[in-house]
């Protein structure tokens, strides 16, 4: 490859570098000029630097209009992968700004540097249609969480979650590059297309089937599904709870993005039917099982939590067997349903921990008895918590029922002769009415409880009260204008 060809693929990969040099600018000042300070102003003027480059990254991508397919799918661009690349900076600033307020750390620099790194692994990610491209990002990104994840040495949780999510992950990893080799055998190729070219006709060979459940188990533990979700609630637990926003909605957004890529183009022909009466082996039974599974157990175990982070990743269990609607929908509508409900549902998420990060450094521990009283302690972020949940919930007008409504919708349009997704869309809707009620205990703490007489006060950081209005925000205005995201899926 000639010089002209490299500077090519730089101009290319241009969100990815910009993001890669504020990484390395955000390490240097905090090791050079920065060194000394307190911890408050690190995590000011660390923010300011990665949140300007995240911000130059989006615009770039924003902005340019290119479909190019790089070194045969080693590097995708188009608007569409563009777009998800914008949410997810946009989904890495929120987490920078909420975590300015945190004191579960003095690495300030290598912590920003590590979500820094996270997003250019997801940022690869999405732009990926060769089968090791894919896994290279995949592990990128994923180290990086398990780092995050141990963050906070402070508490012997955070250790033990972050071991538990790398010997889960590391399993998942072997069983995706099993998947990922049987299908290179197979197909002599790793580009998805060839792959899928390959292949056709061969739907029903044993090793195809082998390697279609082996990437499912391995994309079902990056997603937090059942039953390969038991990593989640201890890694959302101990984690800082940056770091557990940062794993709850950037690794989704991607994760989900780049599951229905393999799965309708890599494996397209092998889909089968997962239609109540027409049942036919494929990956669509595969993932309908999954998703039923998920929404039942991450809806009713979520019941009886205590802790609001543990409560919080059972909901993104039972959100994630919502989101596996819009992939075993298979159907551009439900693939454009599916990344409106996993960017609002990033946004969402990120709020609600952003909420609980305020008041766990206030009151010492996320229980739900940390939130009594929170509308009389700090209303502004009473308020904020009051429209992330609902929103959760799938209350309208905000983002989470339109998302919903576009999911299920999508879903029913997919088998429209015989309504052969109906029993999965009634089970979804059964199991959001579910999750009504874990919602509003957490909010019935908020607004109907009073605090004990020596609850401390609660004042949110201004950075991260600006960060949470304008999530409030952006999730109520995306429930009542949800053509401002859907015009660009």
């Amino acid at each position: 490859m000639n010089p002209v060809d490299y500077l090519r693929m730089l101009r290319l990969a241009a969100p990815e570098t910009i993001v890669t040099v504020t990484m390395l600018v955000v390490l240097a000042a905090d090791l050079t000029v920065l060194r000394g300070k307190s911890i408050a102003t690190r995590f000011q003027f660390g923010a300011f630097l990665a949140v300007l480059g995240c911000a130059a990254a989006a615009v770039f991508a924003f902005t340019r209009r290119e479909q190019v397919d790089l070194l045969g799918g080693i590097l995708i661009v188009d608007p569409g992968t563009d777009f998800i690349k914008v949410a997810l900076l946009a989904l890495t600033i929120f987490t920078i700004l909420i975590s300015t307020g945190g004191k579960f750390t003095d690495h300030v620099g290598e912590y920003l540097s590590l979500i820094l790194l996270g997003t250019i692994g997801l940022m690869f990610l999405v732009s990926a249609g060769d089968l090791l491209m894919i896994f290279i990002s995949l592990e990128l990104a994923s180290l990086t969480l398990y780092i995050l994840t141990a963050f906070n040495k402070r508490d012997a949780r955070s250790g033990e979650a972050a071991l538990k999510y790398f010997l889960f992950g590391g399993m998942s990893a072997a069983f995706l590059l099993f998947g990922f080799s049987l299908l290179y055998g197979l197909s002599g190729s790793t580009n998805l297309t060839e792959v899928a070219r390959q292949l056709a006709g061969k739907s029903h060979d044993p090793l195809v089937l082998v390697a279609l459940v082996m990437t499912v188990i391995g994309f079902g533990f990056k997603v937090a599904a059942v039953p390969f979700h038991l990593w989640a609630p201890d890694a959302y637990e101990g984690a800082p709870t940056p770091s557990a926003a940062f794993i709850g909605a950037g690794s989704k957004v991607a994760s989900f993005f780049i599951l229905a890529k393999i799965l309708s183009v890599g494996f397209a022909g092998a889909e089968g039917s997962a239609v109540l009466h027409g049942y036919l082996a494929g990956w669509t039974p595969v993932v309908a099982l999954v998703a039923a599974l998920s929404m039942v157990l991450g809806n009713l175990t979520a019941i009886v939590q205590t802790n609001v982070k543990r409560l919080l990743a059972y909901s993104a269990i039972a959100h994630a067997g919502y989101m596996l609607l819009g992939v075993l929908s298979n159907t551009p509508a439900s693939r454009s349903a599916l990344m409106f409900y996993v960017v609002t549902y990033g946004l969402t998420v990120i709020g609600a921990f952003g909420v609980v990060t305020v008041v766990e450094e206030a009151t010492g521990g996320a229980a739900l008895k940390n939130f009594a009283g929170l509308s009389r302690r700090c209303p502004a972020l009473a308020l904020c918590l009051l429209v992330f949940l609902l929103s959760l919930g799938g209350i309208p007008p905000l983002a989470g029922f339109i998302g919903k409504f576009f999911l299920f919708s999508a879903a029913v349009a997919a088998e429209p002769r015989d309504l052969g997704l109906l029993w999965l869309v009634i089970l979804a809707i059964a199991m959001s009415a579910v999750s009504f009620y874990y919602y509003l205990r957490i909010l019935k703490q908020a607004y109907v409880l009073d605090a004990a007489a020596d609850a401390p006060a609660i004042k949110a950081p201004p950075l991260t009260l600006v960060a949470l209005v304008a999530l409030a925000a952006l999730v109520i205005l995306l429930g009542c204008v949800p053509g401002l995201l859907t015009r660009f899926l």
